[in-house]
């Protein structure tokens, strides 16, 4: 059936009264009288500022700041109200804030009497990932106070309880989070037997507490590396499933021609499977040598074999963006603490 321009009365009506709304509201606005303003203003006038309430007077701004649930709160002297009960904006947010505080502590975990997982107690003592905590629960080697815990789910006091480890009592650690622009010719693990340089050399100073990188690096791939004992956070981090976004610099041997940067962004089969990068382009202002990609794969060298598939040698590779995270303002070779804010976006781009 073909669309047609005829509207009914009906439709025309609600236009109408939508209109003249939307003029009443645009000759307020543009500084004109509605009716009724000239009374609101002899009744709290500039120069009674005690009559004005709250949310009231010159600069009133009372329509975005007390609504609530799609309704506008009426102004009966100076006190907004929803029918006929007074709303106290500053008794709601200490009512909120109260009922945060009581259900989570300052880490974000749920606050029963002080008791958090036995699971996450031990992950937080840098021993593994929550995963593998529950894998040594149930193998029998957690003690909780001398008492061997079998049961998933066990929950424990931090302050109180002593948990071991096949004898070794655990610790819960401070967490740190440590962001590293990392340079050429650094191997991306704890320990070296060739004694090569590794990135946890750059770190040495950044805390007492075992840190290890998320993920890894080639030798001379420089870039952004997240290095913690959070091991619940790494583990998601590094997992497939997560699809945590990367984006790298490129620069090969040779221009890439438009049809090899177009096969790209299709996918290639590689010898292990299809890849397709989420994003490719030419870096703007530069030659075609520079490219810009952002994928997700966590395959090994998967930006260097793509390239080389069809034929190019990359030279330089630098990971610009990892997840949420920046190069910005971090010089190559330094690293520096992850914001609290950092921290908690990191932890809500992961579900």
């Amino acid at each position: 059936m073909p669309f047609s321009n005829k509207r009914n009365s009906r439709d025309d009506n609600s236009n109408r009264r939508h209109r003249s709304t939307s003029e009443a509201k645009g000759r307020k606005f543009r500084g004109h009288d509605t009716p009724g303003d000239e009374k609101r203003r002899s009744n709290r006038g500039p120069g009674n500022p005690a009559k004005w309430g709250k949310g009231s007077g010159p600069d009133d701004k009372r329509d975005n700041t007390f609504k609530r649930d799609g309704q506008r709160p009426s102004h009966k002297a100076g006190r907004a109200t929803y029918g006929s009960k007074p709303y106290d904006s500053s008794k709601t947010r200490r009512d909120r804030t109260t009922a945060r505080t009581k259900q989570y502590t300052t880490g974000g975990e749920m606050k029963e009497d002080g008791l958090i997982r036995l699971n996450r107690y031990i992950a937080n003592s840098g021993v593994c990932s929550r995963r593998k905590a529950d894998e040594l629960i149930e193998a029998g080697v957690i003690t909780v106070n001398g008492e061997t815990i079998t049961e998933l789910g066990s929950k424990v006091d931090p302050a109180k309880d002593e948990v071991r480890y096949n004898g070794e009592r655990l610790r819960r650690e401070k967490m740190v989070y440590v962001l590293l622009n990392k340079p050429k010719d650094y191997i991306t693990t704890t320990d070296d037997p060739q004694e090569r340089r590794t990135v946890m050399q750059l770190v040495a100073k950044a805390t007492r507490e075992r840190i290890y990188p998320v993920g890894r690096l080639d030798r001379n791939t420089t870039g952004l590396l997240l290095l913690t004992n959070d091991g619940n956070l790494a583990e998601k981090l590094s997992h497939p499933r997560n699809n945590i976004a990367k984006i790298y610099n490129v620069e090969l041997d040779k221009n890439l021609t438009q049809g090899d940067l177009n096969k790209i962004e299709f996918g290639l089969e590689l010898e292990d499977g299809f890849v397709k990068p989420d994003a490719i382009s030419y870096v703007q202002g530069a030659s075609k040598r520079e490219i810009g990609i952002q994928i997700h794969s966590g395959k090994n060298r998967i930006v260097r074999r793509i390239f080389e598939h069809l034929g190019y040698d990359v030279i330089r590779l630098d990971r610009v963006v990892y997840a949420n995270l920046t190069k910005k303002d971090l010089p190559r070779g330094r690293w520096r603490y992850l914001e609290e804010k950092e921290i908690i976006q990191l932890k809500h781009f992961i579900k």
